[in-house]
Formats: structure tokens, sequence, C-alpha cells
């Protein structure tokens, strides 16, 4: 369904926020532990101090929050990608920030017998910086500067040097495979919303810098030769997007590990909404991201309970038909 006039959009994208809203709110009352919408309400007007109360301020509130704050960073993330590189399977993953920080975050396990998820966010956070910017440098390399082809086969390779390694080192030392195969995963499980607090400054610059380039962004869409020649200079919004990029991924990925397909998969649900206006396409993706995780955090509470799911694991199963049917058909990122 195609929202043609500014109008419908709006109105759609109060639809959504609202159901971010609610899903929010679902996030905190459901799961193992039985609680209702009333206990929800009680913990926020007269706390009691009972286990109830205590799931939903301390475990289930910064999931929440953690699943909607990662969900929508990946899902702008992979819509600058897309439009960056020019290739419709493209996802924060691409930039090898995901390689990156599970990379960063062995070493730091297997060399430095480091255990703290707190000190595993700023070590994942270095790990995918370190990746993002070694992709772009090489794709900058040669005359042309940096092409969307360059870009996306200096990802392709710095994501498979990073995963090589992290191989390595698991495969020398299973005691560290023990120790990060949680997070390897990509789950919003048991994070602490000191962790979001960490990163969050990151993630709000690459939010607010995502929609400050949009409009430019929508001339980079039309080619390189056309955006130049209406005075665009495409070398430092590539730059401005590619920065954007590795905060949220960065970001993304230092909190919750790493989560696929929800950059894939987003940004062509919301240029089927709202068209290929960037304007549009960066908030829309932003809540519809948001929407995606929290409803996947919630099943993979109830798959096989009393255990969970990895999230990871649950926008996987989401994501790989859709994966599929977009190379089938070969959708043209705008």
């Amino acid at each position: 369904m195609l929202l043609k006039n500014n109008s419908q959009r709006v109105l759609g994208l109060f639809v959504i926020i609202i159901l971010l809203l609610f899903l929010m709110c679902a996030s905190i009352v459901y799961g193992y532990t039985d609680t209702t919408w009333k206990m929800f309400f009680d913990t926020f007007r007269h706390n009691d101090g009972s286990t109830e109360h205590l799931v939903i301020e301390t475990v289930r509130l910064p999931r929440s929050l953690i699943a909607a704050a990662v969900g929508s960073s990946l899902a702008i993330a992979g819509a600058l990608m897309q439009t960056l590189t020019k290739n419709p399977l493209a996802s924060p993953g691409l930039f090898g920030v995901n390689a990156g920080a599970s990379f960063a975050v062995v070493v730091a396990v297997s060399v430095f017998s480091i255990a703290n998820l707190q000190a595993f966010t700023w070590i994942a956070f270095l790990g995918a910086t370190v990746a993002g910017v070694s992709v772009y440098i090489i794709g900058s390399v040669g005359r042309e500067g940096l092409t969307p082809m360059k870009l996306t086969l200096a990802g392709a390779a710095i994501s498979a040097m990073f995963a090589s390694f992290t191989q390595g080192f698991l495969v020398l030392n299973e005691a560290a495979l023990e120790q990060v195969l949680f997070w390897l995963a990509g789950s919003v499980q048991g994070r602490k919303l000191e962790i979001l607090t960490n990163v969050l400054p990151y993630l709000m610059v690459g939010w607010i810098g995502s929609l400050i380039i949009a409009t430019k962004m929508n001339v980079l869409s039309m080619g390189e030769d056309v955006a130049k020649g209406l005075g665009l200079n495409t070398a430092i919004l590539k730059i401005a997007a590619g920065i954007c990029i590795i905060l949220l991924a960065g970001g993304s990925v230092a909190v919750a590990g790493p989560i696929g397909f929800i950059g894939i998969v987003i940004p062509h649900i919301t240029r089927k909404i709202v068209g290929i206006d960037h304007r549009w396409v960066i908030p829309f993706s932003g809540i519809l991201g948001g929407i995606l995780l929290l409803a996947a955090d919630i099943l993979a509470r109830y798959i096989i309970m009393p255990q969970e799911v990895p999230v990871g694991v649950m926008t996987a199963i989401i994501g790989t038909p859709f994966f599929i049917y977009i190379a089938r058909k070969g959708f043209n990122a705008k």
C-alpha cells in the first residue's frame, strides 16, 4: 500500500508510532514471569518492591527500550546503505561492523580474559568503528574515489577477513566460545539500561544526522553524475552517510550483538509504503525497525518457553524468506 501524499504519510506515521508504543508496553508485560497490564502501570505509580514490579522495572523496561532503539538504528542504517551502495541487498553488516565487533569481543575474551558485558559494549563499538572506517578507506583508494562497487567489495573483504580471524580465535580457545556465544547470536536479553545509555548519544547523532542528509540522499539516488551536475558534493555526503551508518550500526551491535536482516527487510517494506523520498523513508524505517525487533523479541520468549530463542535467530527466521524474495525479484534500491 503506497501512501501517495504527505497527509496520508503523516497519518501513517502516527499510526505506526502508536503501534511501536503498544509493542514496547507489550514487551514489558509479557514473558516468562507472569505479569499483567495493571502491574505494569502500578510499577510506575506505586512500586511495592514485589518480584513482578522488580522484573518490570529492572529487566523488561530496559529490554523494551533497547529493542526499540536497536531495531530503529539498524533499519535506518540499512536504508542509507542501500542508497549509498545502490545494492538492494545491502545491510549494516556489509560495512563489516558486525564482523569487526564480533572479532573485537572474541579477542577481548581470548587474549585479555574480559567477561564483563558492560566492557563488551565499548569493545564491540571500537571493533565496529575500526571495521567501518577500514571499509571506507579501502573503498576510497584509487583514481575514481569512493564508488558503490568498491564500497561493496571492500565491505565484503573486511567482513570475510574479520569473520575468519574470529573463527580462528574460537577454534583455538573453546572457553571463549562459551562466554561469547550468547552475544554472537544477537540478543536484547539481560542487557541493563546503562548499556543503552552509554551508546545512546552516538545513536542520537546517527538518527539526527540521517534526517539532516535525507534530502541530499534523494539527489544522490538519482545517480552520481546527476547529483554532481546539480551541485552536490557527493564525496562529503558519502562520508556523512558513512559516519551515520557506523554510529547506528556500531552502537546497535555494541548493545545487542550482531542482529541481521532488519537492515535489509525494513527499508524495502518502507519504500513500498511511502515511496523513495528519504525524508519519509528514514523516519518510517526507524519506527518500523523498532516494531519488527520488538515483535521478534516477544515471539522469542514463547517459542521454547521457559527458554528463550535469541532475537537474532528470530529475525533470521523472519528475514530469510524476504531476503530470498528480494534476491529473486531483483528490487532496485533507490
